[in-house]
């Protein structure tokens, strides 16, 4: 899950523990969460337009999706007119804090880590906020996190 830090960080999750994860606005980004993410799933937390971007932490899906109610509310910054509360288009999850990375996994670490040469984050033109990781990018990942910082780091 990809998210700015001007709008929310893995240390304001580990403030806040949990957290709703609203405002997806893109059909593919919200089926993904809507039709395969469910409650244990593990989230990768990687910090967008950041110096660097790359992963900052772990979390884990702690509600599976349900209707983005800020999609209803008139003057909220994620207010859509498409759908209803009858008829639902877009849908969030809640997340909650597992572990902050000592240092940020930069995107040049992955693309250049091997068996994540196929992760979708590393693909060119890849921008969804909400993307899907095979069980061995996550794990290869979390091993790439918790290794301690080198000296010359």
């Amino acid at each position: 899950m990809k998210c700015e830090p001007a709008a929310y960080t893995i240390d304001d999750l580990a403030r806040d523990g949990e957290t709703s994860w609203e405002g997806v606005r893109n059909y593919q980004a919200r089926n993904l969460m809507r039709d395969q993410m469910r409650v244990g799933d593990g989230v990768l937390f990687y910090a967008s337009n950041a110096d660097p971007s790359g992963v900052t932490g772990l979390a884990t899906v702690s509600k599976p999706a349900y209707p983005d109610h800020f999609a209803w509310k008139k003057g909220h910054k994620y207010f859509n007119d498409r759908g209803s509360k009858a008829s639902p288009v877009w849908y969030m999850v809640d997340i909650a804090f597992v572990g902050r990375f000592a240092d940020t996994i930069p995107l040049a670490t992955l693309k250049a880590t091997k068996g994540l040469g196929k992760m979708v984050v590393t693909q060119k033109g890849s921008r969804l906020s909400v993307q899907p990781v095979t069980k061995a990018e996550y794990d290869i990942v979390v091993r790439l996190g918790r290794r301690k910082p080198r000296a010359s780091d």
